[in-house]
C-alpha cells in the first residue's frame, strides 16, 4: 500500500531534463521507494539503470516495485556520495544522466522504530544506513552543550538552540535520554510559550539537525557534487532535488565552481590553474513544483530541482 501512495517529487520535470535515451545508462543515487527509478527504467530498452541507496529496507522494497524491469536495473547498497566510484567499479563507462532526490523517504519517517519522527515515540536512532555506528542517542547523550547548540543552530536554524542544548544537558545528567518522546519533552520544556503556539512542531528543527548530523547529509551532498559529474558523459545531465536551503546552497555552489572557468586571481597575467569547465547550468533558477503538484503532494512545497549538463 505504501508504494501505491508514493508520489515522486518533481517527476515530470526530472524526466524531461534527464532526456532519457532508450539505450542510455542512468543512475538514481537516492532510490528510496523507487518512484523516479520506475519511470526511468520503463523508458529504457537496451539501456541500464543503476540504483543506489544506503538503506537496506529501501533496496528491498524498491526491488519489488522494479521487478518488471529487473534485467535492466542494478541495485547497489551504497551512500550516494560514492556514486562516481560505483560507476567506475561497474566498468559501464560514463552515464547519460544522474538523479539525486535528497529528501527523507516516507517509510523512514513512518516506521516508528527508525526514530526519525517527532510524532511517534521510538528509540533515538535516525540512521539511514543501519550498519553505521553513530546514532541519534550518541549525539543527544554524548555531544557537549556547545556542539549541540551549534548543530541545532546551523543545521536546524533553531533560534532557541542554546536554551534547548542546556535543557538536554540538564536532563541527561539525571538519566540518559532514550526515546524520541523524551527528547521532544525536553525540547518543549526549553521553549517559550509563544514558540509552542507556532504552527510548526517545536521539535521539527532539532530533529532535522540531529538527522543531518547522524547521517552526515551535508558532507555527503558536498562529496557527491564534487565527484559525481566526473562520471557523466558529455551532454549527460545531473538532476538534484533538495529540500532545505543548506543542501541547495551546496548544490548551487558546486555547479557554479565547475562552470565559472579560471580560478586564478584577476590580476594574474596568464592562467596557471589549468581549470577545465565541466558543467553548465541548464536552468539558472531552481525548478519548483507546479500548483497542481502542490495540491496532490504537499511534500513537494519545499523541493528545488537544479539541473546541470556535462560539457567538454
Amino acid at each position: 500500500m505504501e508504494q501505491a501512495k508514493h508520489i515522486p517529487v518533481l517527476l515530470q520535470e526530472c524526466l524531461e531534463n534527464l532526456a532519457i535515451r532508450p539505450d542510455g545508462i542512468y543512475l538514481d543515487g537516492t532510490l528510496g521507494l523507487g518512484g523516479h527509478s520506475f519511470e526511468i527504467a520503463s523508458r529504457l530498452t537496451s539501456g541500464r539503470l543503476i540504483c543506489l541507496d544506503k538503506d537496506d529496507f529501501a533496496l528491498r522494497s524498491a526491488a519489488e516495485r522494479l521487478a518488471p524491469f529487473r534485467e535492466r536495473v542494478t541495485f547497489v547498497h551504497s551512500d550516494f556520495r560514492y556514486a562516481s566510484d560505483v560507476v567506475s567499479s561497474m566498468g559501464c563507462g560514463p552515464v547519460q544522466g544522474m538523479l539525486f532526490d535528497l529528501g527523507v523517504s516516507s517509510p523512514q519517517l513512518d516506521d516508528a522504530s527508525r526514530g526519525f519522527s517527532y510524532m511517534q515515540d521510538a528509540p533515538l536512532d535516525m540512521r539511514m544506513d543501519r550498519t553505521s555506528s553513530l546514532t541519534a542517542s550518541d549525539v543527544v547523550n554524548g555531544y557537549d552543550e556547545e556542539e549541540l547548540a551549534r548543530i541545532f543552530f546551523e543545521y536546524g536554524e533553531e533560534r532557541y538552540s542554546r536554551r534547548i542544548a542546556a535543557a538536554i544537558i540538564s536532563a541527561r545528567a539525571v538519566s540518559p535520554l532514550e526515546t524520541t518522546g523524551e527528547l521532544v519533552s525536553v525540547i518543549r520544556s526549553a521553549m517559550p510559550a509563544a514558540a509552542l503556539r507556532e504552527k510548526q512542531h517545536p521539535a521539527k528543527r532539532c530533529f532535522q539537525a540531529i538527522r543531518i548530523e547522524v547521517n552526515d547529509e551535508l558532507g555527503a551532498v558536498r562529496d557527491m557534487m564534487r565527484t559525481a559529474p566526473d562520471a557523466l558523459a558529455p551532454g549527460g545531465r545531473l538532476c538534484v532535488i533538495s529540500f532545505h536551503s543548506l543542501e541547495d546552497r551546496i548544490v548551487k555552489t558546486e555547479i557554479q565552481k565547475r562552470e565559472n572557468g579560471c580560478t586564478c586571481p584577476r590580476e594574474a597575467p596568464v592562467c596557471t590553474c589549468g581549470f577545465i569547465r565541466t558543467l553548465k547550468s541548464v536552468t539558472r533558477k531552481p525548478i519548483t513544483a507546479s500548483e497542481k503538484e502542490l495540491d496532490e503532494n504537499p511534500r513537494s512545497r519545499s523541493a528545488k530541482l537544479r539541473v546541470a549538463e556535462r560539457v567538454g
